[in-house]
């Protein structure tokens, strides 16, 4: 009898275990709804608008992503009734508890933020955000969210003191650590018995700077502005990053960091360490030493990588097998282009980010020479008009750098191609010459280095989805001291028709070189036509040559490309055309710097420089046996230009204009 009563008791015991396990785990399974903020535009959308039915059919597919990655971002539709959204989920949760927070969230955005057209709504597993603007690949921090307990922990200065370091470390790994995947986690001992957790999170799409920079501010957000003071937990949420931390376990995975504990070995550790660690140490070196001395014994046709170790090692390698599973083995389906040292591909990473993949040829040794210098140089620039660098790999002999997608490809596709260039309109053409101008400005003068890119061209100018420019190809870049004024080189790189005759003849290289080169741009943006070389019976003529004597007979406008069907400023053209002869002028330091080019593109009023050319215009059968005289009227016109003078002074003009963030 009184074991039946046992067992009884026990069979109770084990079914309120069962119902509390059961009870616990649909809670946990549950996304936690933070907030909603619904951004205000100048117009929203109606039931009946093609918006809202881009953004249904772009949130209804968002379910069928988000079991498979933790990141996502798509366009749906066409301007202006496009939609941009994303989703992420938190790094360290299970894919089932990210599908539901993002279902969830898909289904609940629109009830919340009716008829808004930009809106984010944040869980504490997941966030999910539309807008009709573009909102890719760019850090924000508006508009977010945060909370914080009301309590506070009994030793707050060593809280606030202990989260600062370890929070900085954190952020410092999972920024500029592609592996990382954009999230991280760690903890630390403040006092006996009181540990710190914290987990921070950028989308994938800004890792970098971007990153390091959205975190940084989030966290000095939490210090200063909105919740000092030692709280025990803490979440702030951005459209971009996350940073969340508390004084209990709260992320389901191993800390992606090992903790950082103030405990030091003690002294016979200390000595037994070194006495083992001596001996292992000499040993390696004499291994290594004998392998260095077997390979340098071998004749090899490669030339070794010259880019630093501190580049190669660092956290932007990729791993060829991820290279590979991101284009599906090279595929040609996925094939966009051939440059000079090997093929471009499309790619798509686990983490939903589509990349541009490029291919250097295997055996070539001047790809390797570019692929290292290309790491090194974009590995330490930061720029909106320049293209962005996410990563390499070195793997026997594949030699792949990893970049940015850039969904309108080259800007020599529109510009060039009639079907196209008829839609390119002048403001898209100017947004475009400003950007190049910007991005030239940048590796000039406001880069940590000084950066001569020696190959500007079209083709080499890659378009984003909103049509803004950015830089690419640094292969043939070169450093100069921040001294020096000029180099010489014995290695000619580049594309004649856009190389400065001073390169192109003595070898002679300066950030001048560039300037020509956007001059010869700038004039191919204007005309639709290429500044390639045409052979005729009479001798050889280009679109510089052309420019020039259109110029010098009063009738520079003859050059505009005729589909642009007059729809355009004439002074805001005839400024450009003017500012574009000024950088392609054959003496070199005669051509103004990218600070003075735009300056003048910015100029409404007031002088620009004038040029004077001989009464006499030289006919187009003026043969020349280098073909690096491409252009600038060489041998037949002298320029004479009077002071420029402006508006305002350069201190009253809005910096934001001429050197962009």
């Amino acid at each position: 009898m009184v074991s039946s009563d046992i067992l009884k008791v026990f069979q109770l015991i084990f079914l309120q275990i069962v119902l509390f396990s059961i009870v616990t785990t649909t809670e946990a399974s549950q996304p936690r709804f933070l907030l909603e903020r619904c951004v205000n535009t100048t117009s929203n959308y109606t039931q009946t608008d093609t918006f809202k039915c881009n953004l249904d059919t772009f949130l209804t597919g968002l379910t069928d992503h988000s079991s498979s990655v933790g990141f996502y971002n798509a366009s749906n539709g066409k301007m202006p009734d496009k939609v941009y959204g994303l989703f992420y989920c938190r790094g360290d949760i299970a894919p089932q508890l990210c599908r539901d927070c993002v279902q969830t969230a898909a289904n609940k955005i629109t009830e919340l933020c009716t008829y808004m057209k930009e809106a984010v709504i944040y869980y504490e597993e997941c966030t999910v955000r539309y807008a009709n603007r573009y909102i890719f690949s760019q850090s924000e921090e508006t508009p977010g969210v945060y909370w914080a307990s009301e309590t506070v922990v009994p030793n707050p200065v060593e809280l606030e003191q202990k989260l600062s370091s370890t929070m900085s470390r954190l952020i410092n790994s999972v920024a500029h650590n592609t592996s990382y995947g954009g999230f991280g986690t760690t903890e630390a001992d403040v006092t006996d018995g009181l540990t710190l957790y914290c987990l921070v999170q950028c989308t994938p799409d800004i890792l970098g700077l971007p990153c390091e920079r959205c975190l940084k501010t989030a966290l000095a957000y939490t210090q200063t502005t909105c919740c000092s003071g030692g709280r025990r937990r803490l979440l702030i949420s951005w459209p971009s990053c996350v940073v969340i931390y508390d004084t209990v376990p709260f992320y389901s995975t191993p800390p992606t960091l090992p903790p950082l504990t103030s405990q030091t070995p003690d002294r016979g550790a200390v000595y037994y360490l070194i006495r083992a660690g001596i001996p292992a140490c000499i040993v390696l070196l004499l291994i290594f030493c004998a392998i260095a001395f077997c390979l340098r014994r071998k004749k090899r046709n490669v030339v070794r990588p010259a880019v630093q170790e501190s580049y190669m090692e660092n956290s932007l390698h990729f791993s060829l097998r991820t290279i590979m599973s991101a284009t599906s083995n090279f595929s040609i389906a996925n094939k966009l282009g051939e440059g000079g040292f090997g093929a471009v591909y499309r790619g798509r990473l686990s983490d939903g980010r589509q990349v541009a993949v490029k291919r250097l040829s295997e055996d070539s040794g001047q790809g390797i020479r570019e692929f290292s210098n290309e790491v090194e140089l974009l590995a330490k620039l930061q720029h909106r008009n320049l293209v962005r660098l996410l990563g390499f790999c070195l793997e026997g002999k594949e030699k792949l750098l990893i970049y940015e997608f850039m969904p309108n490809n080259s800007l020599d596709r529109f510009i060039f191609d009639p079907n196209n260039r008829k839609y390119f309109d002048w403001d898209t053409r100017y947004k475009i010459i400003m950007g190049i101008a910007r991005g030239l400005l940048y590796l000039h003068e406001d880069s940590r280095l000084t950066i001569i890119h020696r190959d500007l061209k079209s083709g080499n100018i890659l378009l984003d989805e909103e049509m803004n420019p950015k830089i690419a190809d640094f292969g043939m870049a070169r450093l100069v001291n921040l001294d020096q004024t000029q180099a010489d080189t014995t290695r000619i790189v580049g594309t004649y028709g856009y190389m400065a005759p001073e390169y192109a003849i003595s070898g002679i290289i300066s950030v001048k070189a560039d300037v020509y080169s956007f001059g010869v741009l700038l004039l191919e943006i204007i005309s639709g036509r290429s500044n390639n070389f045409v052979k005729t019976s009479n001798g050889i003529d280009s679109l510089l040559s052309h420019s020039w004597r259109f110029w010098n007979t009063g009738s520079p406008m003859e050059i505009v490309d005729s589909l642009l069907n007059e729809n355009y400023s004439r002074d805001e053209v005839f400024r450009c055309i003017q500012v574009a002869l000024f950088c392609a002028q054959e003496d070199a330091a005669s051509r103004p710097t990218m600070a003075s080019v735009l300056l003048m593109l910015n100029t409404n009023s007031g002088c620009l420089p004038s040029f004077h050319g001989q009464s006499s215009v030289p006919s187009s059968n003026t043969n020349t046996s280098d073909t690096g005289n491409s252009g600038g009227g060489r041998g037949y016109l002298r320029q004479e230009y009077e002071p420029i003078y402006y508006a305002g002074s350069r201190d009253s003009m809005d910096d934001s204009d001429l050197y962009p963030v």
